[in-house]
């Protein structure tokens, strides 16, 4: 599959741009990619579309920073999601009249252009979805029933006699510059250009009515806690037969029984007897995929964290795994018997059992600052 390009080079604008510097550059590249203008050229038609879509992100503040912080996964760039099932009734519904006129009516994208009727589109679904780190580690294809709005069946419609099917409603005022004629979307038929005739007595206004469907999502690996992906057309139907909506995937993280999240890395206190720090002893841990052996070595201190490379989380946007992160910890007895006792006493007299840390016996920040870098 190949690598999506960054939505702010598309549009050649900075992350650090406004809303009005956005929509200034899509339009730009709006017009010179239109269809009108650049007739049975697919690579035109394309650029065409990759900048709406790009448009379609970075001009709404919600999914402009689910890019900003997951890039084009938190938004519908990989595994199944969003983006590239736009087309061109999509794009002409929803940023129509952005390009203000400047191309005439007719055509076969017709929709909105030119003044002319436009293709409603329906509301967005939104579901949380509940993963265990196991199923984030390795990607998931979870299928999930929703509740959403459909075209009921034997639905038919009218012009709207209020715009008499022109989806557009035009009104003339004189000024002292003479008649200035002014259009707006039809309120009474949402621009569509026509009006429900008849229908079932189980649907609403609109001809639409819920049922439950069987929708199978594909998970991308590495997903994180409050990331949210976009399933193209899987949302309530429009009206009048328009575009449906997205469905909206919220993640929420399963929180693991002994491993701990940080990114795409994972931690773990492993504790371990007085005995096996001094003599050295092989330990078994828990892994996201299963278990590891681990050699803890003769004299380790507490507080000693060892990495274990590669068997953390894949990076949802990037290639690479994160790293385990193993924390020692001394175990220290509370209680302990009269024999017990005895023993330890005896130890402490040996000088080899007093404290003696050198340079190579870092500070628990040293340690932090190496563990990181």
């Amino acid at each position: 599959m190949s690598q999506k390009r960054d939505f702010y080079e598309i549009l050649g604008v900075s992350k650090n741009a406004d809303d009005a510097e956005i929509k200034k550059a899509y339009r730009k590249l709006a017009l010179k990619y239109h269809p009108d203008k650049n007739p049975d050229d697919a690579s035109a038609e394309e650029k065409f579309k990759e900048a709406a879509e790009a448009y379609e992100i970075l001009s709404n503040a919600e999914k402009r920073a689910q890019y900003d912080r997951f890039g084009h996964a938190g938004v519908g760039g990989q595994g199944g999601f969003g983006g590239g099932g736009m087309n061109m009734d999509d794009i002409f519904s929803q940023f129509g009249d952005i390009f203000g006129g400047a191309f005439g009516g007719g055509g076969s994208f017709g929709g909105s252009r030119g003044g002319g009727s436009r293709v409603v589109r329906g509301t967005n679904l939104r579901v949380k979805m509940k993963l265990t780190l196991e199923e984030i580690a390795e990607g998931v294809k979870k299928k999930i029933k929703v509740n959403k709005l459909v075209n009921a069946e034997g639905v038919t419609y009218k012009n709207c006699q209020t715009c008499n099917g022109t989806g557009r409603i035009t009104r003339v005022a004189q000024t002292f510059l003479g008649a200035m004629q002014t259009q707006s979307t039809c309120h009474t038929c949402q621009g569509a250009g026509k009006m429900i005739d008849k229908k079932p007595a189980d649907s609403d206004a609109h001809g639409l009515k819920k049922q439950e469907e069987v929708i199978e999502i594909d998970i991308p690996a590495g997903v994180e806690e409050g990331m949210q992906l976009s399933v193209s057309g899987k949302g309530n139907a429009g009206p009048f037969n328009g575009v449906p909506g997205d469905l909206i995937v919220v993640i929420e993280e399963i929180e693991h029984p002994e491993l701990k999240r940080d990114g795409e890395n994972l931690h773990y206190d492993a504790y371990v007897n007085f005995v096996d720090a001094v003599l050295g002893e092989s330990i078994e841990i828990p892994t996201v995929n299963g278990k590891a052996k681990i050699k803890v070595e003769p004299g380790t201190q507490s507080g000693k964290v060892l990495r274990l490379k590669g068997k953390g989380l894949p990076h949802v946007q990037r290639y690479g795994t994160g790293d385990l992160f193993v924390h020692i910890n001394i175990w220290t007895p509370k209680k302990v018997s009269k024999e017990e006792r005895e023993i330890l006493e005896k130890l402490k007299q040996s000088d080899n059992f007093k404290p003696n840390p050198d340079q190579n016996d870092k500070s628990f920040f040293k340690r932090m600052k190496d563990m990181f870098q």
